[in-house]
């Protein structure tokens, strides 16, 4: 009778809470030859917020967990060893759910936070705390204002009926909206040149945007600043208290690579 081989040891497990182009960027590199997802197995979490994302390879997850708890027992149940929160900087709520839910399992956390914008000498820059502070801020900048925040904190803007917005996201906005709005449907990336004809054509006078860094979204930045305009922008939240933050996705990898170095 033929000897039993011994059972194989189960890869350790990651789960990437995703939806930004750097965990798309993490789950890319852990499916190339040589990388230590060859050997560690990667779940990719997105919120579905947005109608047509733009799936990362390896095992993907739509939708919540239920909050704290409701993570915190499919860290449990999947048997997570690592958890990475690559999750949208302004994604505040799941960051914290995250934090807490991978303190009760003992799972160890990374929070994967793309440097935020820094403005230039030539930058006409006023920072916020909120999209309401935003909102209060507009009347006195200009008339015309361009808004990049998203669709879901437009009621923040809805009682401004005195001025005109020109909104882009990603999938259509619902009410409350400004009631003189026009809608952009687009995703990133985009060119100086092409943010400059949209200011130019618009007569856009204001923008308002959250400090979400990154180079896809930067160039209207640039083009606000050669046309003159000033710019709203919204602080992002902190990180939870205690959470360590890798800027990229190779310091993401690296951090991996220390927990599980023989993958």
């Amino acid at each position: 009778m033929e000897p039993v081989p011994p059972p194989q040891p189960r890869p350790p497990h990651v789960l990437v809470l995703g939806g930004t182009t750097e965990a798309r960027q993490v789950a890319e590199a852990l499916a190339e030859p040589g990388a230590p997802g060859r050997t560690v197995r990667v779940t990719n979490s997105l919120a579905g917020r947005v109608a047509s994302p733009r799936l990362p390879p390896g095992e993907v997850r739509v939708g919540g967990f239920g909050g704290t708890e409701g993570l915190a027992d499919w860290l449990r149940i999947h048997r997570v060893d690592a958890l990475i929160d690559a999750t949208h900087p302004f994604a505040g709520t799941i960051s914290f759910h995250a934090a807490r839910a991978a303190a009760m399992v003992h799972v160890p956390l990374l929070a994967l936070r793309r440097p935020g914008w820094v403005p230039g000498e030539a930058d006409r820059w006023h920072s916020v705390g909120s999209l309401d502070e935003a909102a209060a801020l507009l009347p006195s900048l200009g008339g015309r204002v361009f808004l990049t925040t998203g669709r879901t904190g437009l009621a923040a803007f809805a009682h401004l009926d005195g001025l005109w917005f020109l909104t882009r996201s990603v999938d259509a906005p619902g009410p409350p909206c400004p009631a003189r709005m026009e809608v952009l449907l687009d995703r990133g990336p985009f060119t100086v040149a092409g943010e400059r004809e949209l200011i130019r054509r618009h007569r856009v006078d204001v923008l308002v945007t959250k400090d979400s860094g990154g180079a896809a979204t930067a160039p209207k930045l640039a083009a606000a600043r050669e046309v003159g305009i000033p710019v709203v922008v919204v602080r992002r939240p902190p990180v939870p208290e205690g959470v360590p933050v890798a800027g990229t996705p190779r310091e993401a990898l690296d951090w991996l690579r220390e927990r599980f170095p023989a993958n």
